[in-house]
């Protein structure tokens, strides 16, 4: 079976203004970067700003929305439909992240439908999982993730659109990060879990990346993990240092 492609996105989140977009496009337009057969990478700028970054950004990286509507477009005021996306050529989204699932009350089952019709539209999907620090603290952080993991699987039966990302909750924006160890232990049992309630093949071939405070500092010792397939990127992926992540799949590309 084909190794499994680093992937990186960068999600920049509710931040920006059309000046602040053209510069961030240039910066990674200009960059020298691992080619397209060893790293993929994604970005996902506001609503607002994906066809500007869309028209301006090189042609090997992609764009993602930072969420769509649960079913097909009508009278949802505000919402924004897979089918809109589609019909913009934008190939990604992200759905299910921490943030939403907090301050939007986004259930398990809620975001598993917005996978699933996502992906029924031609969406490729980057599906956010992760559990809370009083999670972690009481134990219970593969449960959480095989709940929310098992939302997902029971609504879907083609992952090969789909990516997987870990983030720890208490690792977002907060400036800690989980160590390598604990990063790797969660994408180990992330892949076990799908070996044994998906399938060996789907184990073996979806990417599981790593979200929550990765920066230029530590994304190498992050990326040597064996089950790390890459990160989704927030802050850091509004800055320069965006390339030196980018560039740290070469240590998976090297091994």
């Amino acid at each position: 079976m084909a190794p499994r492609k680093f992937f990186i996105g960068g999600n920049w989140k509710c931040n920006g203004t059309s000046d602040d977009v053209k510069k961030i496009v240039t910066v990674l337009n200009e960059a020298e970067v691992p080619s397209e057969d060893v790293v993929e990478v994604v970005v996902s700028p506001p609503f607002v700003f994906l066809q500007q970054v869309k028209g301006l950004l090189r042609p090997d990286f992609s764009v993602a929305a930072q969420n769509c509507w649960v079913r097909k477009g009508g009278a949802f005021t505000g919402e924004i439909s897979a089918e809109m996306l589609a019909n913009l050529q934008v190939p990604w989204v992200i759905l299910g992240h921490s943030e939403r699932r907090a301050l939007l009350a986004e259930s398990n089952d809620f975001v598993a439908d917005k996978v699933a019709y996502a992906l029924s539209q031609g969406l490729k999907v980057i599906a956010c999982i992760g559990e809370t620090l009083e999670q972690r603290e009481a134990g219970t952080t593969m449960d959480v993730v095989a709940a929310q993991t098992k939302a997902i699987a029971e609504k879907i039966s083609d992952w090969t659109n789909v990516v997987l990302a870990y983030e720890p909750v208490w690792a977002i924006g907060t400036g800690k990060v989980a160590t390598p160890a604990q990063a790797q232990e969660v994408h180990d049992g992330l892949r076990k879990w799908l070996h044994s309630n998906v399938s060996p093949a789907v184990a073996e071939s979806t990417r599981i990346i790593y979200g929550g405070s990765v920066n230029g500092g530590n994304c190498k010792e992050l990326a040597a993990q064996p089950d790390v397939d890459g990160f989704l990127v927030g802050g850091a992926s509004l800055k320069p240092e965006f390339v030196d992540i980018i560039k740290s799949a070469t240590v998976k590309s090297s091994s």
